[in-house]
């Protein structure tokens, strides 16, 4: 970005996966974004993940916000070059469509590639998630407190170090 010549006040960036467009840097681009300004992006699948939600970005920030869109890695994708035939224009539009279907596939297949991973770590019998937590002594005492009415959930929890929720999962539990 900054040997295209672009500003560091002027980068957004988001930390959080492109499957959507609700991300907070996005959003903030999309409101400082005026007519005549130039988006820079690095490649199709830096802006979403997802085939219709590019297409309607694309559309709002050209046609809508009449701002320009330069894909770094996809000149083809250059909405700044002025005098464009309608078969550039064409090929720009269906160059876009292909890119925004192989992102949203590739996100697909990541998906997939994640679920099939988890699945074999349980066959072999590999525990995911956090261990379960370990009731303490103490815990029957307040249990029995908290049946009487002694003490509330969050009591409880605070003198075991636990969320209420656990307290309450464990006390069902039993």
């Amino acid at each position: 970005m900054r040997e295209f010549g672009i500003q560091d006040e002027n980068i957004f960036l988001d930390k959080r996966s492109g499957k959507d467009f609700n991300r907070p840097a996005y959003k903030r681009l999309l409101k400082k974004i005026k007519p005549d300004d130039t988006l820079v992006i690095k490649s199709i699948d830096r802006l979403g993940r997802d085939y219709n939600e590019i297409l309607e970005q694309w559309r709002i920030i050209s046609k809508e916000r009449c701002a320009f869109i330069v894909v770094l890695d996809m000149p083809l994708l250059d909405t700044r070059q002025k005098g464009r035939d309608l078969t550039g224009t064409f090929i720009a539009d269906l160059v876009l469509q292909i890119l925004s279907y192989v992102a949203q596939t590739e996100r697909e297949f990541i998906w997939q590639r994640q679920a099939e991973g988890i699945a074999a770590a349980k066959a072999r019998g590999v525990k995911l998630g956090r261990p379960p937590m370990k009731r303490t002594e103490l815990f029957q005492d307040l249990l029995r407190a908290w049946t009487n009415q002694e003490i509330s959930a969050r009591e409880a929890a605070r003198q075991l170090h636990v969320d209420h929720t656990t307290f309450l999962a464990w006390a069902r539990a039993e």
